[in-house]
């Protein structure tokens, strides 16, 4: 793939490189060794000696580094090194600067929703003033309503970096009705952290008298759970040393950071996912697909950029499929609401057009199935929703 021509070229730069400047220490001790000898044998003359006396020495010298010729011996060595060099950074440009604009289509876009999932993307980062000024600017100001539940939730997961519950659990116990119905078990999670932390730093009275207000309301559902840290009195004070210590680990506040961002956006009918990072990860994922066929296309620019339905299929990570697609095994067409997935009596699907052509639009004329024997009729074809 590209990605391994790429790796392959950058490996080949780099022993070429280690090559180049191994092969430069080499050849500069060797000039030292021959410099430094010469300096040691005028030094071991006599003090009477005149500088005329030196020169057989010099000359030696320079006869030695001439036979050495350490710049054409570098020479060498740097110029294959050049040569891949430039090699890899063609083929960067070729695979990563290419004219993302030729991907692009004329396909009609909601203006008003893609500022609102912009602004909701901003205020989701924390970055409320940006967002502000894009909802002004693009004249927005309904976007704004989305900033107050979010500011909220930094507000939480700011303090929940500062290993401070308050405001989640003031939240969580406010939404428990509606955590409940989603089965989330976020609040339980809350207490049995809060509860740790009083019995870490606190006294056994104090974790105690917590427990049987907060935790006991759970000891129904997750007796196991509220158990366990009943056991955890035991060790009050010195709870790092005892069989509970995985109850102080930081991966516990990370989870719950992570699992309280969910329930909230959940709250809100939102997805864990900002809608904006998932849509330009989807795309930087099949724009190589694009590209190519752009360039196989570029003789037909208004049929690109008129087409309904790609001609080839985008493959995408499970992480962007969403819903189940169907494409008919006849014309590999993917089912739309105008071309939706029928069953045929025999148990097989195929799109409406698909039969149409088998059927010669005719609803009563019987047509074989492409995958079994049976002979069905148009009419009698099922529309499957998915």
């Amino acid at each position: 793939m590209e990605l391994n021509s790429i790796k392959d070229a950058f490996d080949r730069v780099t022993k070429k490189q280690k090559l180049s400047s191994s092969k430069s220490q080499e050849i500069i001790a060797q000039v030292c060794q021959e410099i430094e000898q010469a300096i040691s044998r005028i030094q071991s003359g006599q003090e009477s000696a005149s500088p005329s006396d030196h020169k057989p020495i010099l000359n030696e010298l320079k006869a030695k580094l001439k036979g050495v010729a350490p710049l054409s011996q570098m020479e060498d060595t740097q110029k294959d090194l050049n040569i891949s060099l430039s090699k890899y950074s063609k083929l960067l440009e070729k695979s990563f600067i290419p004219d993302i604009s030729k991907a692009y289509r004329n396909v009609d876009f909601d203006i008003h929703s893609i500022n609102q999932i912009i602004a909701c993307h901003f205020y989701r980062e924390g970055l409320f003033d940006l967002g502000d000024s894009f909802a002004d600017e693009c004249r927005e100001p309904e976007a704004k309503e989305k900033k107050t539940p979010f500011l909220e939730m930094f507000h939480i997961l700011e303090a929940i970096k500062c290993r401070k519950l308050e405001p989640a659990l003031t939240w969580a116990m406010k939404n428990h009705d509606e955590l409940t119905q989603t089965g989330s078990n976020i609040e339980l999670k809350l207490h049995r952290l809060q509860f740790v932390e009083i019995l870490q730093n606190g006294t056994r009275g104090e974790a105690l008298k917590y427990a049987r207000t907060f935790l006991a309301p759970f000891g129904a559902k997750h007796l196991a759970e509220v158990q366990k840290l009943m056991g955890c009195l035991l060790w009050a004070g010195r709870l790092d040393s005892s069989p509970y210590s995985e109850l102080l680990s930081s991966v516990h506040w990370d989870k719950l950071s992570e699992e309280l961002t969910r329930d909230f956006c959940n709250l809100l009918g939102q997805s864990y996912e900002s809608p904006l990072s998932v849509t330009i990860a989807a795309g930087v994922q099949g724009l190589p697909t694009l590209l190519k066929l752009m360039n196989v296309m570029s003789g037909k620019k208004q049929e690109w950029q008129s087409m309904k339905q790609l001609p080839v299929p985008i493959d995408l990570d499970k992480e962007f499929q969403f819903h189940s697609i169907f494409v008919c095994p006849v014309s590999r067409d993917q089912a739309s609401e105008e071309n939706p997935p029928m069953l045929l009596t025999c148990g097989h699907v195929l799109c409406k057009q698909s039969i149409a052509k088998l059927s010669k639009n005719n609803s009563t004329r019987p047509f074989k199935c492409p995958y079994c024997p049976s002979e069905v009729e148009a009419g009698q074809c099922k529309q499957l929703y998915f």
